[in-house]
């Protein structure tokens, strides 16, 4: 089956960013990127709009050192906010990617950076971040980012950090009982397939073992002549 073109809606791990046209299996494509919204057809008016959009947002783009420390300058006053969902112990239902940030900073500031240039893994948890960024060779920065629990604000960083090591003893927890589960599992499989073993081998002895011989017929003494059946020879 033929591979076909895709344009991304969400980062996917392993396969590209957002706004990115794909080549992927027409397969994967249909079981999974279409039905979950991860992509959308690429075709020819779609991918020329992306183009158009790339272009006009490239003019945006730190074109010299000059240039960049300009937007460096800027970005170090830049404070992003994400209100995002999350759980009991800070985790959130989903993530916040590089080209969520790239495309924050867009929005909020009209400059253009590349996404491949943020300089982290995807944030899974609320939180203060410092989230580097090269703006150009030998120009770097550091953006504030604030990963917000929606409707709420975030606890002071004591409480950040006790949420999160509740999570991980959570996990732990977790993984021990997962761990134990299995062993268990094991065990029991072993215990089985013993079982089985000693069975067969009862088996194989009992076709083994020899039937026992029957009696064999006893020859009968020979008789002399004038000696009576049952009585005992003269002895001379």
């Amino acid at each position: 089956m033929a591979p076909v073109d895709v344009i991304l809606l969400q980062d996917v791990e392993h396969i590209g960013l957002r706004g990115e046209v794909v080549h992927v299996a027409r397969g994967y494509a249909r079981n999974y990127l279409l039905p979950r919204k991860l992509a959308e057809p690429a075709t020819a008016g779609r991918v020329a709009e992306l183009k158009r959009i790339d272009e006009q947002r490239a003019r945006h783009e730190a074109r010299s050192a000059d240039q960049a420390e300009q937007i460096a300058d800027v970005l170090r006053k830049t404070v992003l906010r994400f209100d995002v969902r999350s759980g009991p112990t800070g985790a959130l239902f989903g993530s916040v990617t590089p080209t969520d940030i790239a495309d924050e900073l867009w929005r909020t500031r009209k400059i253009r950076v590349d996404r491949r240039k943020i300089g982290i893994d995807n944030l899974k948890r609320i939180g203060r971040y410092s989230v580097p960024i090269e703006v150009f060779e030998g120009v770097d920065v550091e953006v504030k980012t604030l990963v917000v629990p929606e409707g709420g604000e975030l606890p002071p960083e004591e409480e950040l950090q006790a949420l999160e090591e509740a999570e991980q003893a959570e996990q732990a927890a977790a993984e021990a009982e997962a761990a134990e589960a299995a062993a268990q599992a094991e065990a029991a499989e072993v215990e089985a397939l013993a079982v089985v073993e000693a069975e067969d081998a009862e088996a194989t002895e009992a076709v083994a073992e020899p039937e026992p011989a029957e009696d064999e017929p006893v020859e009968a003494e020979p008789v002399e002549e004038g000696q009576a059946e049952g009585e005992e020879p003269a002895v001379p």
